[in-house]
């Protein structure tokens, strides 16, 4: 029987300066900084552990167009380590390490392949075992043609593999490079897709598999959730994969139910209770919680307004190895209003509510912001359900205050 193994990653992202970070202690800021290098080790340890036949990392290797020399050493190790044990690599650099880019050009062991900057066929063979590999490197970092176009089967192969750094229609509203439609990767009649540039996992398809495995380290909280790679085995009778999870340092998210709470102490230990059901053995975590429905006297709730709480849970982190460091608290005092009731009584919180339903202040706003040639190398632009929730949170926090003074 013929089999093909393998591991397909992307968006590894080594070297990430963890912009907006270094406010943290030391050495979690460090353990931060560290996180993509140990993410990306643990997906070579895996690939030699289940002595696959090739890894496949889709796109985006370096955080930067500019690769520091010490992303390249650390990438060379990895790959010097799988060249020990004749794992071959193919890969394609994305938009974030695109072909452009000036750096000090470090040569790779001969068993890493990279593509050209027009898609391409690379093949891999193997005691009778062929594979043809597909893909195509960023030559610059705005790509906005449709690559998928170019892909062309070459037959005379067991098996076909499309590798593409490129934007799912539809989906997010991600830098929208080398964009596709499902329907094109399936008319192509390949056996696997092996995708990056999306930072969220996503199986778009299981016949045949169409795969994003997201970044391998969540870098802020918006990547938060389990990150890592997908080891894949391929034979005749069909394909078989599973995600396998490698990140250094998790991003959370975590909503504490406060309403049975009456005093500060009473909510510092759903704090503490909350903490401790989610931290993990081997792992830092970065979490962000959210106090819900919390009612208590103006005194009492004092100690959190003021940062007293963030302190004190913070501090009993610094030191553990397997941290749970608060990156942010939000608190919520249970409602005592109703927006509809509301909304009838007063035409001025009607105008509100009708005025925080509209995104397009909220993206003028922003524009400066997003259209600034420094800033837009490091930020995302806001996804819709993202400038939602900052509208709601700001209605929110608005009728609040002046419900509490009428």
């Amino acid at each position: 029987m013929k089999k093909v193994t393998f591991i397909h990653a992307a968006d590894l992202h080594l070297d990430s300066p963890m912009v907006g970070l270094k406010h943290l202690p030391q050495n979690i800021f460090q353990k931060l900084q560290e996180s993509t290098f140990e993410s990306f080790s643990k997906i070579i340890d895996m690939a030699i552990l289940k002595k696959v036949d090739f890894v496949i990392i889709a796109g985006d290797l370096y955080d930067a167009s500019d690769r520091s020399i010490r992303a390249q050493v650390r990438f060379r190790k990895e790959m010097e380590r799988l060249a020990e044990k004749n794992i071959a690599v193919y890969a394609v650099h994305g938009n974030h390490d695109h072909m452009m880019g000036n750096w000090a050009h470090l040569p790779m062991p001969e068993n890493v392949h990279i593509f050209n900057h027009e898609p391409e066929m690379l093949k891999f063979t193997n005691e009778g075992m062929t594979v043809h590999l597909y893909g195509f490197s960023y030559p610059k970092r705005h790509v906005h043609t449709r690559m998928i176009d170019d892909y062309k089967k070459v037959h005379g192969a067991d098996m076909h593999i499309g590798i593409l750094h490129g934007h799912f229609e539809g989906s997010s509203e991600h830098g929208k490079y080398a964009p596709f439609r499902l329907s094109d990767l399936i008319e192509k009649e390949f056996d696997y897709w092996a995708l990056g540039h999306i930072h969220k996992r996503a199986e778009l398809s299981n016949d045949p598999p169409i795969i994003y495995p997201g970044n391998i380290q969540g870098r802020s909280r918006k990547e938060k959730g389990r990150k890592g790679c997908y080891y894949v085995e391929w034979a005749d009778h069909g394909t078989v994969y599973e995600f396998i999870e490698t990140e250094s340092v998790i991003w959370e998210e975590v909503v504490v139910d406060a309403s049975s709470a009456i005093s500060f102490h009473d909510v510092l230990m759903e704090c503490k209770r909350a903490i401790e059901e989610i931290r993990m053995d081997e792992k830092g975590m970065l979490l962000h919680l959210i106090l819900d429905n919390v009612s208590l006297s103006s005194i009492e709730l004092r100690g959190i307004a003021n940062g007293e709480l963030l302190d004190i849970l913070r501090e009993e982190e610094k030191d553990e190895h397997a941290f749970v460091w608060i990156s942010d608290l939000t608190y919520l005092e249970k409602t005592a209003w109703d927006r509809t009731e509301l909304g009838q009584e007063s035409e001025f919180f009607n105008e509100l509510f009708m005025l925080s339903e509209q995104l397009d202040p909220l993206e003028e706003s922003l524009s400066l912001l997003y259209s600034h040639p420094l800033a837009r190398k490091f930020i995302d632009g806001l996804s819709k359900e993202e400038r939602k929730k900052i509208a709601a949170d700001a209605e929110d926090i608005l009728v609040g205050l002046l419900y509490k003074n009428e």
